[in-house]
């Protein structure tokens, strides 16, 4: 998957693309049917399957001081994406300037010039446009004026409840991770490079790959049972472990990150990218009356873990 970001000298390879169009964050289910309906457009056209999103989120420029939402960083993101066949990943710079474009100016030199599409999907309820002026029905038009086909996704439904980045994120704060799975269409995950940490693990004799949680929404607090593949290094590959996710009560007042312990597991993975997947929530963060409780207790939380991930 090619991941463009600079539309001013798209090669020929790059334009002509049908695209699925949204911020996309955590890629769920309904997410998944407007790609889909861009990837049949593709096909009959022969041209490149594409998706259209923005960086950084519209959320992350309009309201900065808002509390953290996002479920997926833009690595997460483009790494799901190309899982599902995308080609073309188009991150649009998003500022109040892009903002400021009309409904037509945002159809015409962004969507027609700028990238050349032949084709857009978006979901039922996208808007575009300054003041969100701009509907489905709008860009239909636009696109018979500008030259690209487009096709409306009707909202999708799990059971009775919309299917939703909202939801999700209720269900995460929750520890419900199957049921954020149930929606996701897959397990919900946290990417990124492994940071240093302050190395307690190796006391405790339990090594950790420590991540940031910068900018995203923060599932439960707790230790979870995990899924993760290690993306970069020479011990790319896939593993189970167990997670802690939150502050680290045990050791006073810190900043929310994910330590996750990774079975079998040896070697360096600073500066190493990881892919940590939230399966199983077992239980919430406490603080124990000593190091030895503490890694009874976490033994009993890796036998668990261990347990549920070969169930799988």
């Amino acid at each position: 998957m090619r991941i463009l970001q600079h539309f001013n000298d798209l090669s020929g390879t790059d334009r002509g693309a049908s695209a699925a169009i949204g911020n996309f964050d955590g890629i769920h289910l309904g997410h998944q049917k407007v790609i889909g309906l861009a990837r049949e457009a593709a096909g009959q056209m022969g041209a490149p399957l594409g998706v259209v999103t923005f960086e950084p989120h519209p959320r992350e420029v309009f309201a900065p001081d808002a509390p953290p939402f996002r479920l997926m960083n833009a690595e997460a993101k483009a790494n799901r994406l190309a899982k599902l066949g995308v080609e073309r990943l188009y991150q649009i710079p998003f500022s109040k300037d892009l903002a400021a474009l009309s409904a037509e100016e945002f159809a015409r030199d962004v969507l027609a010039g700028g990238l050349g599409l032949r084709h857009v999907v978006v979901g039922a309820d996208f808007r575009f446009g300054k003041g969100r002026e701009g509907d489905v029905a709008m860009l239909e038009e636009l696109g018979r004026r500008h030259g690209y086909g487009t096709t409306i996704a009707p909202l999708l439904a799990a059971d009775t409840q919309a299917v939703s980045s909202t939801a999700i994120r209720i269900a995460l704060a929750e520890g419900k991770t199957v049921e954020a799975r149930e929606m996701l269409g897959h397990w919900h995950r946290i990417e990124g490079p492994v940071i240093h940490g302050e190395k307690r693990g190796r006391e405790l004799g339990y090594r950790t790959a420590n991540q940031s949680l910068d900018g995203l929404h923060l599932p439960r607090f707790g230790v979870y049972a995990v899924l993760v593949d290690v993306l970069s290094g020479p011990g790319k590959g896939s593993y189970h472990g167990v997670a802690s996710l939150g502050v680290r009560p045990m050791f006073g007042e810190n900043k929310a990150n994910l330590e996750t312990h990774i079975f079998d597991f040896s070697g360096d993975l600073y500066g190493h990218h990881i892919s940590v997947a939230l399966v199983d929530w077992l239980r919430p963060e406490q603080k124990f009356d000593g190091l030895a409780s503490l890694i009874a207790q976490m033994d009993r939380d890796s036998d668990r873990a261990r347990g549920l991930l070969a169930a799988l």
